[in-house]
């Protein structure tokens, strides 16, 4: 069967992208930045999945306020990096995986989530900041991802966005799903968005890194716990677009300890840098065991 071996989290801030799509990299203020993910693209060679779900936000490119789903799984065999206003990103194009991503979309319909299907789209800097950060520069014409990704929109941007406890809950379903799964794939799953951060209003530039830091202990030793914290928290103690991280509780209710008598993930790698363009930046490598 497929099973989820590791999770990953990161940011997905879009001057990432552009620091590195500029060789900005090694200027002093972003420099320490990259270091931090140093660890991170080595051990995506040494672990290198067959398969990632890589659950993002879009950014009003494949969808707007004429559609917004609260949960949708690309199930297209390609996709497009997004022109996001200034041309797509220089990256690769993304390969889908349109067999798991749609036995994955039976499944977690099945277990009473409602999923949009979505096979066509263009993914924008939620997806590809991500996959540069784990997986270096590529060339958009020679260069190509490690492996399939299969994106996973949710709706973190306009109100009403789905509670921690539902993503929590949904990762699980996930989980379930790709066990079910009849091929010898390992999967990772990864979470994005955020830390803390706010883009507007007097609160503009927010950043709790004491509060940022809390979460990921959290969301290694007590996910259950952390899944239960209300959006208000998130809001006020985070910023406007902290809610972004229940993204990542997604990717955390797929590892194996969360309904089992499996033991806490191994944390292959932590990391948390402030600022990266008025934003503060966590990343965790969790590993199954």
């Amino acid at each position: 069967m497929a099973r989820i071996t590791s999770s990953v989290y990161t940011s997905h801030v879009p001057a990432i992208g552009a620091a590195m799509d500029l060789g900005k990299t090694q200027e002093p203020y972003w420099q320490p930045l990259f270091q931090g993910y140093e660890f991170s693209r080595q051990w995506m060679k040494d672990n290198k999945p067959d398969v990632i779900i890589l659950v993002f936000n879009d950014h009003a490119t494949a969808f707007d306020l004429d559609c917004i789903p609260t949960f949708a799984i690309g199930t297209g065999a390609e996709y497009q990096p997004a022109d996001e206003g200034w041309g797509p990103r220089p990256v690769p194009k993304v390969y889908g995986h349109p067999e798991l991503a749609s036995h994955i979309a039976q499944s977690v319909i099945q277990q009473d989530f409602d999923l949009t299907i979505v096979n066509k789209m263009d993914v924008d800097h939620g997806l590809t900041v991500p996959l540069s950060l784990m997986c270096g520069e590529q060339d958009p014409q020679t260069g190509s991802w490690p492996c399939p990704v299969i994106p996973f929109a949710v709706n973190v941007v306009q109100y009403p966005v789905p509670s921690g406890q539902r993503c929590f809950n949904l990762g699980r379903a996930i989980r379930k799903a790709v066990e079910s799964f009849d091929e010898d794939l390992n999967v990772q799953i990864w979470g994005t968005g955020g830390m803390s951060h706010q883009l507007q209003g007097a609160r503009a530039g927010l950043i709790n890194k004491e509060w940022d830091n809390r979460f990921l202990d959290l969301l290694i030793e007590n996910p259950s716990g952390l899944a239960q914290i209300p959006h208000i928290e998130y809001v006020r103690e985070a910023g406007s677009e902290g809610i972004e991280l229940v993204m990542w509780l997604i990717a955390r209710g797929a590892m194996s300890d969360v309904d089992g008598p499996a033991l806490l993930p191994k944390v292959a790698h932590r990391f948390y840098h402030v600022p990266a363009s008025n934003t503060a930046v966590g990343h965790l490598i969790l590993e199954n065991r």
